[in-house]
């Protein structure tokens, strides 16, 4: 099971990357853990300036914009 946070403060391009997360992995049958960071201080601590970030297994793969979804395709 992949860990995966994704970090912002709650604006549509964050809640859309929420979405195209969860769809993407439902529709790969992958069994995930999805946490919303939206705590400013928490967010600094993955060194991230731009959002929303994805965080994978405590690793970032992407920072500032919604991914592509071939892109969260490609992390599962």
């Amino acid at each position: 099971m992949k860990d995966i946070k994704v970090l912002g403060t709650g604006c549509a391009n964050c809640k859309n990357t929420v979405k195209l997360v969860e769809e993407v992995a439902a529709a790969k049958g992958e069994q995930i853990a999805l946490e919303k960071v939206e705590d400013i201080q928490k967010i600094m601590t993955y060194g991230v300036m731009s959002t929303p970030a994805v965080v994978i297994d405590g690793t970032v793969v992407h920072a500032g914009g919604v991914p592509a979804r071939n892109k969260v395709e490609g992390w599962f």
